[in-house]
């Protein structure tokens, strides 16, 4: 452990506060930036390549109709708008230069470089598809609200286009669901379109029942929820199965098109299942910052891309670099919110000791404040430690646990208000969708780089903003 103070943090005031950036506006990086909010003699930068914070637990919600992206990415500077010593750019990090101490980061060919004294990196992890990210064209992962919004329209547009199927094997292959992971992501979705299709929707068209989905969650794993243990892995696979959904364990993607599946079990049989609307909810990867850190360091990273840290959680030979959340290889943490929360007021707490002049905080220790996850409507479980349970109580704890971490009052007020419009009634609020949020952003990836949408050049010669002529 370190407890010596570098020169650059004994020096300085309120009048030359040290700059502490942030990369990332997850919640490592949010709750690192808040965590400054009382330190005169502290600056805090806020990078991240969106104006939102994301609540990513409930990303399912939105892509099926439950919540408006509003209720769960509040505006990150509005989070931090009272918030007098933080400010908020917005950029892509593309490189971060540990000998000079600095940051790049580029928003629509406009690159910034921006110093620091003191480093967080938050930037979080991105979906893996096991290396075939061309699967992503027709799977989509839930990792951003780019994500959950073209799912919401490739979930409520099957419906849509099973009403003007002209052949039944069409309308089949229309109304065939599949949800590729049986941790907590792919049970939450598996059972909200299940919900979707023999609740919400039931009653809404007039060619199609859409009771007759089939809805299908595999996993290339032998267990459903498999950290969350046999039992309760097994009591959520049961309310699936009463629900309707084919669950199938032990078995892997082996590739996927455009209308369909093709699929292995354990025995090496490969079936193809016909289907338009795929969700991919299998695997994560690290920022690439990671990798490009471990480079600088000569660190290796793990199968999932995260750098190794020290007990401090800063990056070994750079005592000032903090590497939290779903990018660190640490005691195999989970990739979770808490311990990205954790981990940021952690390397708050060291920062502020060495401008505090007392030695640094005990090695970083994560609390395990347990796991939980939603099946249905009322239907949820819950691993806490000795606290196990599922069905209705498991539910009420979610509940109360996820409207507590929302971000701000009016957010929670809006969230509730959808949660009982959708879980008493039969409605969803949020059901609209787009042709353009479908496939807007795939057209996107395809343009040429030379015709990329970039910001004008701005003269040297010219004012600066705000200057007089």
């Amino acid at each position: 452990m370190r407890f010596g103070l570098p020169l650059s943090i004994m020096s300085r005031s309120s009048e030359h506060p040290v700059h502490v950036v942030v990369i990332g506006s997850g919640f490592g990086g949010l709750f690192a930036a808040k965590a400054f909010r009382r330190r005169r003699d502290v600056r805090v930068t806020l990078i991240a390549r969106t104006t939102h914070h994301l609540f990513q637990p409930l990303l399912y919600q939105v892509a099926t109709g439950i919540l408006s992206t509003g209720s769960i990415a509040p505006s990150t500077r509005e989070v931090l708008a009272r918030q007098a010593n933080a400010e908020v750019l917005l950029g892509e990090v593309t490189g971060i230069d540990l000998e000079r101490k600095s940051v790049t980061h580029e928003v629509l060919g406009r690159v910034t470089q921006t110093p620091y004294d003191e480093l967080i990196v938050a930037a979080g992890a991105g979906q893996s598809w096991f290396g075939r990210d061309d699967f992503a064209d027709h799977a989509p992962g839930m990792k951003t609200i780019d994500d959950a919004l073209e799912l919401r329209g490739r979930i409520f547009g099957a419906f849509e286009l099973a009403e003007l199927a002209p052949t039944e094997a069409e309308r089949e292959r229309l109304l065939t669901f599949v949800v590729v992971g049986a941790g907590p992501t792919g049970v939450e979705m598996a059972g909200q379109i299940a919900e979707l299709a023999n609740r919400t929707l039931r009653r809404d068209f007039r060619r199609i029942d859409p009771r007759d989905a089939r809805i299908v969650m595999l996993d290339a794993g032998p267990a459903v929820l498999p950290s969350f243990g046999a039992d309760l892995g097994g009591a959520a696979q049961r309310r699936l199965e009463s629900m309707g959904v084919e669950v199938l364990t032990s078995t892997k993607v082996v590739d996927v098109d455009s209308t369909g599946i093709v699929v292995e079990d354990s025995a090496g049989t490969r079936t193809r299942i016909e289907c338009k609307c795929k969700v991919w909810a299998a695997g994560v990867q690290a920022s690439p910052l990671a990798g490009l850190l471990a480079q600088q360091c000569g660190l290796p990273v793990d199968r999932a891309g995260r750098v190794p840290v020290e007990p401090d959680l800063s990056l070994q030979g750079h005592p000032e670099v903090f590497v939290i959340g779903d990018m660190m290889a640490k005691d195999q943490l989970p990739g979770v919110a808490q311990v990205a929360i954790q981990g940021a007021k952690y390397a708050a707490k060291v920062i502020t000791a060495r401008l505090d002049g007392r030695p640094s905080p005990a090695a970083f220790s994560y609390f395990d404040k347990g796991s939980m996850a939603t099946i249905s409507r009322f239907s949820a479980v819950m691993s806490a430690g000795p606290v196990r349970m599922s069905g209705f109580l498991a539910w009420v704890a979610w509940l109360a646990l996820h409207i507590l971490y929302i971000v701000g009052f009016k957010h929670r007020a809006t969230t509730l208000l959808h949660w009982a419009v959708s879980f008493l009634g039969l409605g969803r609020t949020e059901r609209a969708y787009t042709v353009q949020q479908v496939l807007g952003r795939r057209a996107l990836q395809r343009i040429d780089p030379e015709h990329a949408p970039t910001l004008p050049e701005v003269a040297t010669d010219e004012p600066e903003s705000g200057a007089k002529p």
